[in-house]
């Protein structure tokens, strides 16, 4: 595949489909000094994209939470989507939405008279952690912590929130893992960089509260498919050194759909029957 700024196909843009290479911003767009920005990562699959106007709703709410407005509506961005795939002639994509302070009267910290933009890309991308899938993930430990919601607006799918996860994923890289752990401020664990976390122990579910990290649509789904199946689940503050106890873990994000994970540092999980049983649950239910 060409590099992302080297593509054919049509971006959406501002009312517009816009020839991919030329959907460009000027230099001085404040998200690109500021992080004003925030963003939805999307798939479609069969032609549907999966809680399409839940992403939609979230936009516009992380918009809000780090102080601007969208100016289009659910509606016009549910439209916009569409549009942008029919465009690219893709009914099985990822759907990538973003919004951000563009350049305007102010350069400063400040931006209230700037414009907002919004653009839909989408393409096609498979399985966000490769062959993990089958084998189950490889996580280092990061560094990094996610900060407390009196620092940063953690329930905002804003870009500044992962310049962390950028670096984390990078060190993680460079030790020949998939991606990292990453833990809270106070030390508790609390996602992948990308991704919410998911661990069973004698049969039940452990997951980490997201009062400090973004309550994923895919986590939320999948503590429902959880609730069908009447297994038992515990959102609660996890410890690191309780992992040692955990048999199976996997990951859930849109991007990385559910992955088995199979190592978080020196810790060893198995990719059993119901790491199993919600991902091909979920393959099943985003296909309905």
């Amino acid at each position: 595949m060409a590099g992302y700024d080297d593509r054919d196909g049509k971006i959406w843009m501002d009312g517009d489909l816009i020839d991919w290479r030329g959907a460009n911003v000027h230099v001085m767009t404040h998200a690109l000094h500021y992080a004003s920005s925030v963003f939805e990562g999307e798939r479609c699959y069969n032609g549907r994209i999966f809680r399409s106007r839940d992403h939609s709703e979230r936009l516009i709410r992380s918009g809000e939470m780090i102080d601007f407005h969208i100016p289009w509506s659910v509606e016009q961005i549910e439209a916009a989507k569409q549009a942008a795939l029919d465009a690219n002639g893709l009914s099985n994509a990822y759907v990538r939405a973003v919004a951000w302070r563009g350049a305007g009267d102010d350069m400063g910290v400040a931006s209230a008279r700037n414009p907002v933009h919004l653009a839909v890309a989408c393409w096609e991308w498979g399985n966000y952690y490769g062959d993990a899938k089958t084998h189950g993930a490889k996580l280092d430990i990061a560094k990094w912590k996610r900060p407390s919601p009196e620092t940063a607006p953690s329930q905002s799918k804003a870009a500044g929130l992962y310049m962390i996860a950028t670096m984390s994923k990078h060190a993680a890289e460079a030790k020949g893992c998939s991606d990292a752990m990453m833990l809270d401020y106070r030390g508790y664990v609390a996602e992948a960089t990308g991704a919410n976390i998911f661990f069973v122990r004698d049969g039940e579910v452990h997951t980490p509260l997201p009062d400090s990290f973004l309550n994923g649509l895919t986590r939320q789904t999948v503590l429902q498919m959880l609730h069908e199946r009447d297994v038992t689940v515990h959102e609660r503050h996890i410890m690191p050194d309780e992992l040692e106890s955990f048999e199976q873990c996997w990951l859930t994000g849109t991007a990385a759909e559910v992955t088995p994970v199979g190592h978080i540092g020196d810790y060893r999980f198995d990719v059993g029957a119901l790491t199993r049983d919600i991902a091909h649950g979920y393959e099943d239910l985003v296909r309905t």
